[in-house]
Parts: structure tokens; C-alpha cells; sequence
């Protein structure tokens, strides 16, 4: 049997990284078996949750629904490269601080998609949050304290002193 891998090169949370793939493999398994980046979940593999959702060049994106060879030389951003525990990205603070989380299994594809979300509409309605949230299935929660926390984020972006930033990237972690 020949071996069919490929040499995949991309930006992963701020780093250079290359690992080999086979052609058929999904995004979300190259980032958790071949670059070992676990917080990205996998929960369904029909792209229904959203458990697996990162960011590519800026958009958010279902990790189970792209394969690792179409991200080759793209900047991908998952739940590890957006903050540290000295330094949480407003998502992550909002959150914490908000306990928008339950079991925790969604939350790292929630934040991402709620990134994503603020990328394109920095200054959401509860009703644009809750629209947004349709993608990703939290099946411990009634989403409330998820709009809470994303509302939360969003007062601490208004609060640094700094506009909400049209891009959140990697590097671009505000403290509150």
C-alpha cells in the first residue's frame, strides 16, 4: 500500500506548523491527532454542534467540515491560541465570569463561533447573539447564561478603552 499522506504547512494560533495528512482528513482531526491542539471538539461529524468550530484566516468555520489539506497555508485560530489564564481574551473572561459554560464540552466551539460573530457584528442584539448561536448545539443549557457571557465580553471590549476590534486575532488578547 503506498502512502498517500500529504505535507500540510498553515499558521496555527500564532505558530508555524506542518504535519502530514492524508487527503481525506478533516480539519478537526489534524489539529487534535497530528498537532495534539485538543480543545477543539469533535461531536458529531456532520457539522450539526459546532463543538469543532476555529477560526480560518478570520472566518469562523466548522472544523469537521474542511479538510486539513484545504487549510494548507491558511492562519488558523482554535480555543488554545485566543487567550492565556494570566491574560483571557474578553470571550473567555465574559464566560468565566458569567458561568457560561456547564459541562464545558461546547464551550471552545461557542467562543469561537461568538468570535466569529463579533468579527462581522461587533455590537450584537440578544436576539443577533441567539442567531448566532444557532450553529453550535449546547445540550446542557438553555443558551442564557451563553448571551449573558457573550454580553459580557462585549462590555469588556467597550470598557478597555479600545474599540472592538473588527478582526479578533491571535496576539490580540485584551486584559479587562
Amino acid at each position: 500500500m503506498t502512502n498517500n499522506k500529504m505535507e500540510v504547512h498553515m499558521t496555527v494560533n500564532g505558530r508555524e506548523r506542518k504535519a502530514n495528512a492524508e487527503p481525506r482528513m478533516l480539519l478537526a482531526h489534524f489539529l487534535r491527532d497530528e498537532l495534539g491542539l485538543t480543545g477543539t471538539h469533535i461531536g458529531c461529524d456532520t457539522s450539526q454542534c459546532g463543538a469543532c468550530t476555529v477560526m480560518v484566516d478570520g472566518d469562523a468555520v466548522k472544523s469537521c467540515t474542511m479538510l486539513a489539506v484545504q487549510a494548507d497555508g491558511a492562519e488558523v485560530t482554535t480555543v488554545e491560541g485566543i487567550g492565556t489564564m494570566d491574560n483571557l481574551h474578553p470571550i473567555q473572561q465574559g464566560f468565566w465570569e458569567e458561568h457560561g459554560l456547564q459541562c464545558g464540552y461546547c464551550t471552545s466551539g461557542v467562543m469561537m463561533a461568538m468570535i466569529g460573530l463579533l468579527n462581522e457584528n461587533p455590537n450584537p442584539t440578544e436576539e443577533e447573539i441567539r442567531e448566532g448561536l444557532e450553529g453550535v448545539i449546547c445540550r446542557c443549557t438553555g443558551y442564557q447564561f451563553i448571551v449573558k457571557a457573550v454580553q459580557k465580553a462585549i462590555q469588556i471590549m467597550a470598557e478597555s478603552g479600545q474599540p472592538i476590534p473588527a478582526k479578533v486575532t491571535v496576539g490580540e488578547v485584551r486584559s479587562s
